[in-house]
């Protein structure tokens, strides 16, 4: 059955004209089109000429926005020892030993990211069918699973974000608040970008860049030029 679009998004969708805009103009348009009655993110849907069911075709890498996320992020820690005492002191929202790991099991999922030092792994590993649909697995890739559990939680609570492309070859990363300014949206979409270049799988044969949207959370679509995004300088809208 098809999905029924409101005649709110309708008529949003009546300001979108049907080609690439220069990146600055695009994010403009999203703010004007963030008209639900809840503070709506900035996303982004980037498709990629990768096959992530090939090893060396998979992305799954962190970015730093510049301008932060504008949202809290409770982060949880799996730790023992003299670790535990670190991560509270660090700031984590969760913390705990192979009790939380029980917890998790029994249901308890009170938070957005799970960082775990490299010796709590094996156990970790035991909730693995929980936290891996929910994309919440640490992954040493990631920064999730590390000893420095305070540069971690300082870098995951100021605005670093973890992603992936989706099995289609597909990222989907919100990169900020709609009602930022356009040109700290700007600056964060710009460090995704270039994290994604310096991500480049080796397996990636081709055009890497397909195409890229951006939306709020409940706007339209609205592409943006690649090409133009990826000439830009940081300095020239920072």
């Amino acid at each position: 059955m098809a999905k029924k679009i409101s005649r709110r998004l309708k008529a949003l969708q009546q300001l979108v004209e049907d080609r690439p805009y220069a990146p600055l103009e695009a994010l403009e348009l999203l703010q004007k089109t963030a008209t639900a009655k809840f503070p709506e993110s900035a996303e982004a849907h980037i498709r990629l000429g990768i096959d992530p069911k090939y090893t060396d075709q998979q992305l799954r890498t962190t970015v730093a926005l510049p301008k932060g996320t504008g949202q809290e992020v409770r982060v949880a820690v799996v730790a023992r020892g003299e670790k535990i005492s670190e991560a509270n002191e660090a700031g984590a929202d969760v913390v705990g030993s192979e009790e939380l790991i029980t917890e998790i099991q029994q249901g308890r999922m009170d938070f957005d990211l799970l960082i775990a030092t490299p010796d709590m792994m094996p156990q970790v590993a035991k909730v693995g069918r929980i936290l891996g649909p929910r994309g919440l697995m640490p992954s040493p890739k990631a920064g999730t699973v590390t000893f420095d559990l305070i540069q971690a939680i300082a870098d995951f609570k100021a605005g670093k974000l973890e992603f992936r492309a989706d099995r289609t070859g597909i990222v989907h990363v919100m990169f900020g608040k709609a009602a930022f300014p356009a040109e700290h949206l700007l600056i964060n979409l710009k460090a995704l970008q270039e994290t994604i270049d310096r991500n480049r799988p080796s397996g990636a044969k081709g055009r890497y860049w397909r195409s890229l949207f951006v939306a709020s959370t409940m706007g339209p679509a609205i592409e943006i030029d690649i090409s133009t995004l990826r000439d830009l300088k940081l300095s020239e809208v920072s």
